[in-house]
């Protein structure tokens, strides 16, 4: 993949990994668009970055998804770069007593429903162009979840076998599929969470490299270690990860 003369459009982009995945492409001379549910916080970027495109709403409404893929065909329609980065995480216990419900659909519809119909009403676009590719932001906690977040491990998970499964699709008609697995990053969602985190300029350092060598499963920082020790003591991996 090229790094420079693309369109990109990146959900979940005011802020934590995807704004950094957007300031590095602008600097790298592409177009750039970015996602968000906060229109203030997105105009603010925009007063920093005037050539970013913006488009603010809920991405789990299928209205807004639609009226998404409607405004890139008429204003973007070179976009062959889509980066589903949006993701919320709650922690919680199903013994809790008390009702869960609303972040139980909400996890779902943001972390896994959303990107796959994303991916899906943009495909006829995306293959329009050249160097298209589809890049899903995982989580090392696909390998060995945690505790406290069933809901949001269980939704990686679904994001990497859906990975895996729409590359096997679209190998044949030029298009990739890249899958970046992080380790635990310094970001707004995971504030007051771990130790020794990761910036997101560092991720973003990492995955670019990866990249333009089209390396599809990038796994970043400590995920590294956590895919071998996965692999070669998988006991080991769960007992680490599963009280994090």
């Amino acid at each position: 993949m090229k790094t420079s003369g693309n369109t990109v459009l990146i959900t979940g982009g005011s802020s934590g990994i995807g704004l950094a995945l957007a300031q590095r492409f602008l600097e790298l001379n592409n177009q750039v668009i970015i996602t968000g549910r906060d229109a203030q916080k997105l105009e603010t970027i925009r007063q920093k970055y005037p050539q970013m495109g913006i488009f603010a709403g809920d991405l789990t409404l299928t209205a807004t998804q639609e009226a998404l893929v409607a405004w890139l065909e008429a204003n973007y329609p070179t976009l062959n770069i889509l980066i589903n980065n949006a993701a919320v995480q709650y922690n919680y216990l199903f013994t809790d007593e008390t009702d869960q419900s609303q972040q139980i659909s909400y996890e779902i519809a943001t972390n896994l429903t959303a990107p796959v119909m994303l991916t899906h009403l943009l495909l006829p676009l995306l293959r329009k162009n050249p160097q298209s590719a589809v890049v899903n932001v995982s989580s090392g906690l696909f390998l060995s979840p945690k505790k406290s977040a069933s809901v949001y491990c269980a939704t990686k998970a679904a994001i990497h076998s859906f990975s895996c499964t729409l590359r096997y699709q679209l190998e044949e008609q030029g298009m990739r599929v890249f899958e970046i697995v992080p380790s635990l990053v310094d970001t707004p969602m995971t504030q007051g969470r771990g130790k020794n985190k990761i910036t997101s300029e560092a991720l973003v350092d990492e995955f670019l490299d990866c990249f333009q060598r089209d390396r599809f499963e990038i796994y970043i920082g400590k995920a590294k270690l956590l895919k071998w020790l996965h692999r070669v003591v998988p006991s080991v991996a769960s007992r680490l990860l599963k009280n994090s």
